[in-house]
């Protein structure tokens, strides 16, 4: 996709896929969850599709004769689960984000995350990969009345930051990522090593579609080598 050097005042980011590689731990969990509730275990590319939705319809989405309360349920188990998972399953950095983060910081870009990720367990991780004072606003589900891809967390955190849809970009590995930036009416830009595949991203007309996360100072023409 041809790059065309934009000056950019604030990215939001999406977290598990983009910033962090979470999948060991959310395999493992919802595995376990599964389990725990006596349900068919599914394999790891049929939970990697529906990474990116509230915890709760992850469960509605992979089985869909289960109720709400059922799924509420699930979506508790798996909590604690995480919980007990979080010291040997810890999530690590995509390559080249840490040093993104500062260099985009150093140009005066303002960044948030807006996750599908309950706000507590989003900041937690944030401190342990040490890198949420990169952040001027962090948004979990719980934070907005409608998830993604309703638009509320992007259009929420363009109030808070005072900026104007025009000078906002959204990134995420997922459709349902693109589309809450799309329905912000704000540009957005896809990552092809989270966990959705290329073709699929692309089929959500993203503005921009990075392999690498260090290629977004492509965007402010600064240099790559990291």
């Amino acid at each position: 996709m041809h790059f065309v050097s934009t000056k950019f005042k604030h990215i939001i980011f999406d977290f598990d896929g983009t910033i962090a590689d979470t999948s060991r731990i959310i395999f493992a969990t919802m595995q376990a969850t599964m389990r725990e509730k006596g349900l068919r275990v599914a394999n790891p590319e049929s939970i990697k599709r529906v990474i990116g939705l509230p915890l709760k319809d992850c469960f509605t989405h992979i089985y869909p004769d289960m109720s709400e309360m059922e799924a509420l349920e699930c979506a508790s188990t798996y909590c604690d689960i995480f919980d007990a998972n979080k010291s040997s399953l810890t999530p690590t950095l995509f390559q080249h984000v840490a040093e993104t983060l500062s260099m985009l910081n150093q140009q005066g870009v303002t960044m948030s995350v807006a996750s599908s990720r309950g706000h507590s367990s989003l900041v937690e991780l944030l401190e342990i990969l040490k890198i949420k004072q990169h952040f001027a606003t962090v948004v979990g589900v719980d934070n907005v009345d409608k998830a993604k891809p309703d638009p509320e967390a992007v259009l929420y955190i363009l109030k808070v930051m005072q900026i104007d849809a025009s000078d906002a970009l959204m990134v995420g590995d997922m459709p349902v990522d693109i589309a809450m930036g799309q329905n912000a009416a704000i540009k957005t830009c896809a990552v092809t090593y989270g966990n959705s595949p290329r073709d699929y991203l692309e089929k959500s007309n993203p503005d921009y579609l990075i392999d690498d996360f260090s290629q977004l100072l492509t965007l402010f023409s600064l240099s790559t080598e990291l």
